[in-house]
């Protein structure tokens, strides 16, 4: 059951991401995507994340009829199966609309409220990564691990910030100018899938964020835990992906000072 459900995440989210770069392509080099709004006059969302969405959430019903699905962009379906779908269909919009590579899509299924399967698939760089529950993460199938990294001074972290124009932004400025004397330096990629996905594959090697939501991290928790990071909440308890408060994920030996940094 876990494999086959880590290889529906992974053909859905490769057939969902080309779907959304096709579109994206056919607007041209440079031009913006044009949007509306959501949570605020800075939090865009455009045509084809809800026609990718429905792309996603068509597959899944024809599939799995009897799981429940929750969706960035207001899928939502009852089912009594036990299991739950978490859809993000293109994390990072800001950077879709700009034109900018650092995209994703992401899928990832709950079962008891716990990551069993996921995928993210960037498909501007080619990009499939996936998991699945005692099994491992991999990268277009070639398996992955966190960095190792075990000095914090030398370390590159990652982060996002709240689309909220209110002090949610005033608050991660704050917990930014802790963390950053720190490491030694930090990037902003603009999609907490992409952000998790990297911090799995070593590329960096910590992540922290809050103020995010399930589509945002179900599928990443899962491929930094299947790698060999850890992964908590703020307080340094098991992160709940279906209501985060906020998530610090890392290479083992690095998470309990960043932690520290964090919440100082």
């Amino acid at each position: 059951m876990i494999d086959e459900l880590r290889t529906l995440c992974e053909d859905i989210a490769r057939e969902a991401g080309d779907f959304a770069h096709r579109a994206r392509r056919d607007l041209g080099p440079g031009a913006r995507a044009a949007h509306d709004t959501k949570s605020s006059a800075v939090d865009p969302v455009t045509q084809f994340d809800r026609s990718t969405e429905t792309l996603v959430v068509d597959r899944l019903r024809s599939s799995r009829p009897h799981d429940s699905i929750v969706g960035e962009e207001g899928a939502t379906h009852q089912g009594d199966s036990g299991y739950e779908w978490h859809i993000d269909p293109i994390d990072g919009t800001v950077n879709f609309v700009y034109d900018l590579p650092g995209w994703c899509t992401s899928i990832a299924v709950l079962h008891d409220g716990r990551p069993v399967a996921g995928a993210v698939h960037a498909p501007v760089v080619g990009e499939l990564y996936s998991a699945a529950v005692g099994r491992g993460a991999t990268v277009n199938g070639t398996p992955i691990t966190v960095s190792g990294a075990r000095q914090l001074a030398t370390s590159l972290a990652a982060t996002g910030f709240s689309y909220h124009l209110d002090d949610h932004r005033m608050r991660q400025a704050d917990r930014i100018a802790r963390v950053l004397p720190t490491v030694r330096d930090i990037r902003r990629q603009g999609s907490a899938a992409l952000d998790l996905a990297y911090v799995a594959s070593g590329r960096v090697d910590l992540y922290f964020e809050e103020f995010i939501k399930s589509w945002d991290i179900a599928a990443g928790v899962l491929l930094v835990a299947e790698a060999g990071g850890t992964v908590t909440s703020f307080d340094g308890s098991p992160v709940d992906v279906t209501t985060p408060s906020g998530v610090l994920a890392a290479t083992p030996a690095l998470h309990a000072e960043i932690l520290s940094a964090i919440t100082d």
